[in-house]
């Protein structure tokens, strides 16, 4: 990770997160929950595999489709979550494809679920396979994207660099003021000295396949909050680490490139903004209310989902209907 020249936060992102040698998902990731660096929602309940097994019940049943992707699949325990709860008539007919990049976490689903899915490494070959015609979702995939890190100089906004010198030790700087990517972030009154960040990557990312995607509904759950609220006491941005369940900031972030998580909250406002082309009926709620409206909480562990104050508002749930092309 040593570089004599300073080289974006985002590029020291990607190489941290996705380097196919060296990248903490490419390589060095073994699992998530609670033997791994962080947990998600799926590997403690499986209620939101029965909330997203009945929305994409209806998803497909008003799209006459058959077809399910999930993108960033994990380790394959919400797919096997989402399956075992679609009613056996639907099951039998339906296609399931998972869109996986990190060979750890595909060997994991394979394990798990053997025949039943189709893999592929990029959402467009999937939607090909599909003609187009599918109803997709992802858990925490966004986040998983490298940002661009801007800081609010008297210049400026100013894109955040970073080096290492000799001793491995890193140095923060920040660059010329340049032109900037298209974010609502930019557009808040940000006071000096805010930090905030932008998940461009995800949005070029999504220019690659939407114009492939022809019909269907797309499921988008991740922590996060729209422009007007995501910087709310955060003067530093959102960019945070973790390495065996333990959060890392500040410098910390640095310490260990390619052998622990790194991620920035989502700006649903630029997701909804960037996707404008392909999509509309745009919903966006709370996870708990999504939850909610789509299983009943039987557990503890799933009351503490759909609890305000914790997963149930700090994430977000955005459900995007394709926009009809011939």
């Amino acid at each position: 990770m040593m570089s004599e020249t300073p080289i974006s936060f985002e590029e020291f992102m990607r190489r941290a997160l996705h380097d196919p040698a060296r990248g903490y998902y490419a390589r060095r990731i073994t699992g998530v929950g609670l033997h791994g660096d962080f947990t998600t929602a799926p590997v403690l309940s499986e209620m939101p595999g029965k909330a997203i097994a009945n929305w994409a019940l209806r998803a497909m049943t008003k799209c006459g489709c058959r077809n399910l992707i999930e993108i960033g699949p994990g380790e394959g325990k919400l797919a096997a979550a989402v399956m075992k709860h679609l009613p056996w008539h639907t099951k039998w007919r339906t296609r399931l494809h998972l869109v996986e990049t990190s060979a750890p976490l595909a060997d994991l689903q394979k394990k798990l679920l053997g025949k039943s899915a189709v893999w592929h490494d990029c959402p467009a070959a999937a939607l090909d396979a599909c003609r187009g015609k599918a109803v997709i979702f992802s858990n925490e995939l966004v986040d998983a994207f490298p940002v661009k890190r801007f800081c609010k100089s008297p210049e400026g906004w100013r894109e955040l660099a970073v080096t290492f010198n000799s001793a491995g030790n890193p140095l923060e700087s920040l660059l010329s003021p340049a032109p900037l990517p298209d974010s609502s972030g930019f557009s808040d009154n940000h006071p000096p000295g805010q930090w905030i960040e932008v998940h461009d990557s995800y949005r070029l990312w999504l220019e690659a396949w939407q114009p492939h995607w022809k019909s269907g509904r797309m499921l988008t759950i991740d922590y996060g909050s729209t422009a007007d609220t995501l910087y709310h006491r955060r003067p530093r941005g959102t960019v945070r680490g973790y390495l065996m369940q333990q959060r890392m900031e500040g410098m910390k972030i640095y310490q260990n490139p390619g052998r622990q998580d790194l991620t920035a909250d989502v700006n649903f406002t630029d997701i909804i903004r960037w996707s404008a082309p392909w999509t509309d009926e745009v919903t966006l709620c709370d996870f708990a209310t999504f939850l909610q409206n789509h299983a009943n909480p039987s557990s503890s562990i799933d009351h503490d989902l759909t609890n305000p104050e914790g997963a149930g508002k700090a994430f977000l749930v955005l459900d995007q209907k394709a926009t009809y092309r011939l």
